[in-house]
């Protein structure tokens, strides 16, 4: 699995404990369905500043997003 769809199934993960649907998180970050649907299936290279926002809307930092991508290195 590469790095893009560590992250996406990362956003998956936190927008489903949130009870979210792509839709509504769409809504929230002012972003396209087909954009977050992108992103969860590993198909788009997000930007730091959609991360942001993001991540603002599932109630986390970017940070915590990223470490999804640590976890193979510990």
């Amino acid at each position: 699995m590469d790095n893009l769809e560590k992250f996406g199934n990362e956003i998956r993960r936190r927008r489903s404990l949130l009870g979210l649907s792509q839709e509504e998180l769409a809504h929230i970050c002012d972003l396209h369905r087909t954009y977050i649907g992108g992103i969860e299936r590993g198909g788009r290279n997000v930007s730091l500043q959609n991360i942001v926002i993001i991540a603002t809307a599932l109630k986390c930092s970017p940070s915590e997003l990223l470490l999804c991508l640590d976890k193979e290195l510990k």
